[in-house]
């Protein structure tokens, strides 16, 4: 029986509203390279055959100079884009006049629909996963199951110095996800992290807490009920101009159907990312403490 390398499917399509700018090609390796480049070497290495990048049409052209030209010779791993717009809807819904932000991670995923033909991981384009998650996911997905999978990571290793996050953080019944929920406006406080409720009270996160850090793994068959759950948000939130359709919001309401079973892998890291401008010093130095300890090549692909 032939076994299918898994996919890779990066989302790349995010405004970088933060950030101030485009932080998928922004270069963090001392040869240019950029922080997913280094998830793309990690997936290689762990056996993912294919890379998918959700990008945006009008980032089209820099993305694939700037990123996706790097491989076009690269021995062991096809490239291809899928792009994500605001009017890839389902049938019976039109876009509202003035929307301009994105639909979300889910509507991302989808994006990528008619490419994905076996098992599948999604991650973010500005996002440090580290070699280890890759290896576990490539396992996980090489193994036929229908369960879906998590890489987990400890909230106090995903939290930035210059501003709030929103993490989606989990409950877990042994190796299994029980609950997810989106938390926003997180900051550090000693050892672990506070938010605010809805009254504006702080709320205290352990910072021992699991988190997601949206690196799933998906049989093939999460695609429709991606479709059917797009479908239901819309009815919903349709005039919302800010309502966004979430991969761990749809993950979490398949659990409480009872429709899926979600493995956790924990040990995910070293984490880090660039949410901030300021976050970007942090994040040449961690690549370059990595290169020293032998993780990483100078130049990933010389």
């Amino acid at each position: 029986m032939t076994v299918l390398k898994p996919i890779l499917v990066v989302l790349a399509a995010g405004m970088g509203s933060r950030y101030g700018g485009l932080k998928q090609i922004d270069p963090v390796g001392p040869g240019g390279e950029t922080l997913l480049e280094y998830s793309i070497f990690d997936a290689v290495r762990a056996g993912f055959g294919e890379v998918i990048f959700v990008i945006r049409r009008d980032i089209e052209d820099a993305f694939v100079a700037g990123v996706g030209a790097k491989y076009a010779e690269f021995d062991g791993v096809s490239v291809r884009y899928a792009f994500q717009e605001l009017g890839d809807l389902p049938d019976g819904f039109d876009l509202p006049a003035g929307r301009e932000k994105p639909w979300g991670t889910g509507h991302a995923t989808l994006a990528a629909r008619d490419l994905i033909h076996g098992p599948f991981a999604v991650i973010n384009a500005d996002d440090f996963y580290g070699a280890r998650a890759f290896e576990m996911l490539a396992s996980q997905l090489s193994a036929p199951s229908d369960d879906y999978a998590m890489v987990g990571f400890l909230l106090r290793d995903t939290l930035s110095a210059h501003g709030s996050v929103t993490r989606g953080v989990c409950r877990t019944d042994g190796d299994f996800l029980q609950k997810i929920v989106e938390i926003s406006s997180i900051v550090p406080d000693g050892d672990g992290a506070t938010y605010p409720d809805e009254s504006g009270e702080p709320c205290h996160l352990s910072g021992d807490a699991t988190v997601s850090m949206n690196f799933w793994g998906f049989p093939e068959t999460i695609v429709p009920r991606l479709e059917e759950g797009l479908a239901r948000f819309l009815e919903q939130n349709l005039d919302d101009p800010e309502a966004e359709y979430l991969l761990p919001d749809v993950v979490d309401d398949l659990i409480g159907d009872g429709r899926a079973r979600v493995r956790v892998l924990p040990g995910g890291g070293p984490w880090f990312g660039v949410t901030y401008k300021q976050d970007r010093e942090v994040v040449v130095r961690s690549i370059r403490e990595l290169i020293d300890e032998g993780a990483y090549p100078e130049h990933l692909w010389a």
